[in-house]
């Protein structure tokens, strides 16, 4: 799979990412990987018409996401791929997903977490999830849509005294 980005967008597709996102890179399908809206009927429902007729949008569970990404069926598909939190990534770069970056667009406000920057706020178990993913050698960046400036991620959580 030719996975033109991998982002964390705890609101998964949406505007920004079908339109901004997948448009600019060319990309042909979204794999939003979420065990939970896997599971989920109506969320799955949304998140498939979001794409419209350009960019084909898949639901998919991060174990069968994994599975996708290794066939090699699907071997030249263009692909952005959104998981919810920094946990997901790590599961998947677990099971064999590769990444050289990963780009933090968006993670809401949840109890108990602290803002990063204007639209990523981060829990204790993500610092911890991002920090996994900092010592694989990974690139973490924040940027919401491709138009404006992207800064470092650890960069941020430092600065924040997350780190």
């Amino acid at each position: 799979m030719d996975v033109k980005l991998l982002r964390i967008d705890s609101r998964l597709v949406h505007g920004q990412v079908a339109n901004n996102w997948a448009g600019s890179l060319g990309a042909e399908a979204i794999l939003a990987v979420s065990d939970g809206a896997a599971n989920d009927e109506l969320r799955k429902t949304l998140m498939l018409q979001t794409g419209g007729g350009k960019v084909k949008v898949h639901v998919l569970g991060v174990e069968k996401a994994a599975r996708v990404y290794k066939n090699p069926k699907y071997e030249n598909l263009k692909a952005v791929i959104v998981v919810e939190t920094p946990a997901d990534i790590v599961r998947l770069l677990d099971l064999g997903v590769e990444a050289k970056e990963v780009n933090v667009g968006g993670m809401t406000f949840k109890q108990g977490t602290s803002q990063v920057s204007q639209a990523v706020y981060a829990g204790p178990e993500d610092v911890e999830a991002f920090k996994e993913i900092d010592s694989r050698g990974i690139k973490q960046y924040i940027q919401q849509v491709p138009s404006t400036a992207s800064s470092d991620l650890m960069g941020a959580l430092k600065d924040k005294g997350l780190l």
